[in-house]
């Protein structure tokens, strides 16, 4: 027979596991994000243009996420690991490029290192006064 502390150890436990991994993402450090330029797009009505500079420092961890926009992200120094749902995560270098499109539900995004910051450019092509970033748990 079950006893009523192992039923409520077993529903701790699952609990535990089920939430881990948000609280792990929201111990990490976060990224630090500077906007560099934001220029509307006259010939592309309704459109605007943002190029931000994100700095992970070491360990960073982003939240899921989308950005409802075209996102050309080109990495400047360290190393960072990117994906997107349905896609391969993959572990860029200094002088590599990522996208995401404007559907896209960014599922991975983190500093590949626990040791060195990493930096790297994102140029955001979308609608005028959308957030550059919006959380999602989904």
């Amino acid at each position: 027979m079950f006893s009523p502390s192992k039923i409520l150890a077993s529903a701790f436990l699952a609990v535990s596991m089920l939430i881990s991994p948000f609280v792990l993402a929201a111990d990490a450090p976060h990224a630090d994000v500077k906007t560099l330029s934001n220029k509307a797009l006259p010939d592309y009505p309704g459109k605007e243009a943002t190029m931000i500079l994100v700095t992970y420092p070491p360990g960073a961890v982003d939240p899921v996420h989308r950005h409802d926009a075209h996102a050309f992200l080109y990495v400047l120094e360290g190393e960072i690991v990117m994906g997107v749902k349905g896609g391969k995560e993959v572990h860029l270098k200094p002088g590599d490029t990522f996208y995401e499109a404007p559907g896209d539900l960014h599922t991975v995004g983190h500093n590949a290192s626990k040791t060195k910051p990493a930096k790297f450019t994102v140029l955001l092509l979308k609608d005028i006064g959308k957030p550059i970033l919006t959380p999602t748990d989904k």
